[in-house]
């Protein structure tokens, strides 16, 4: 039988990076609390804009972090998100193709414009990010491809997209689609927040639709409603066929079926940014299992990918993963 065209089709938020180094005095003067995501509006984004310094802009959102990653690793990668039809949107598109991926979602031609998050790195390192979620939250299920979803082996769904109702439905119609073509679905729990805000709809969703399950200890406790790790690993082997749960410096568990697996975190010489972590284990992750690796190596090559994102600043590799894969003896 011929592989499948896609390897992972990746589904969420199309958010624009905008990176900035900036003072501190930048952020004082605009009361922007250090360290911290603030969600703002339009017109404190374009006025934000106006005031940064030098800038790097790539494609970003969790899920197309990892859809970039794995395109890194040499994967076959499709990515739908929207943007609007503005200078911003067509960063985005140019960018993630540019890093190897398919993107083919029409933009909006009305609304808000393209989502973005301002990034000002101060010369601690500490990242302070300001976000305009715009035209993101608007994906429905007309930007669908059936056919692309139909020709990935897995469809990789972002748990931010639950937040608003046509997204929700989008969520739902890309996962029946991919049971329809007899595809696996992948679901990434995204936040602790999240999981919070969607817990009952999120087990719904595990339980009769999700093949491969991604989250942190943290995000998998909260989804079961648990104290303790080991309970949340033994709810969840009931639910899914495979749950890759990050303990960050404690390495990655990996459940499949009877099967628990456990890798340790690779060690690194300094945590410089830990944004893109999960993100990035789950492009190995998910690389490896549409590439016929073990369980183990596909943990490992996670586990790979997360240690080098932690040590510079951004959510893309500054060495190809599959550059590093080899060095690793993972190729």
């Amino acid at each position: 039988m011929n592989k499948p065209a896609i390897d992972v089709l990746g589904i969420g938020n199309a958010i624009v990076d905008i990176l900035s180094h900036e003072d501190d005095a930048f952020l004082a003067a605009r009361d922007i609390p250090k360290g911290a995501m603030t969600l703002i509006d339009e017109e404190t984004a374009a006025q934000l804009y106006s005031e940064m310094g030098a800038a790097v802009e790539i494609s970003g959102g969790s899920a197309a972090n990892t859809i970039a990653g794995i395109a890194s690793f040499g994967g076959n990668a499709a990515y739908t998100g929207k943007v609007r039809d503005d200078q911003l949107g067509e960063v985005f598109a140019h960018d993630i193709r540019a890093a190897g991926v398919q993107f083919n979602t029409p933009p909006a031609t009305t609304g808000p414009s393209t989502a973005r998050c301002h990034v000002l790195i101060t010369p601690d390192g500490e990242r302070t990010m300001n976000t305009f979620l715009g035209a993101c939250v608007n994906l429905t299920s007309a930007d669908l491809d059936e056919k692309a979803i139909a020709d990935a082996q897995v469809t990789y769904l972002e748990g931010y997209l639950w937040d608003k109702e046509d997204a929700k439905h989008a969520f739902r119609t890309a996962a029946k689609m991919a049971r329809a073509a007899n595809r696996k679905v992948s679901l990434t729990l995204s936040d602790l927040f999240c999981v919070e805000r969607h817990r009952t709809d999120f087990l719904d969703l595990v339980r009769g639709n999700v093949d491969i399950l991604f989250a942190n200890e943290a995000e998998i406790m909260a989804l079961y409603e648990v104290s303790d790790f080991n309970s949340a690993l033994a709810a969840v082997r009931e639910d899914c066929e495979f749950a890759a749960l990050t303990r960050s410096e404690k390495g990655c568990v990996v459940v499949n079926g009877a099967e628990v697996f456990h890798v340790p975190a690779l060690p690194v010489e300094k945590v410089v940014d830990a944004t893109g972590a999960g993100d990035m284990f789950a492009a190995g992750f998910l690389f490896g299992l549409t590439n016929g690796r073990d369980v183990e190596n596909c943990a490992r090559l996670g586990v790979l990918a997360a240690s080098e994102i932690i040590s510079h600043v951004g959510a893309r590799p500054e060495t190809p993963f599959a550059e590093l894969a080899h060095k690793h003896g993972l190729a």
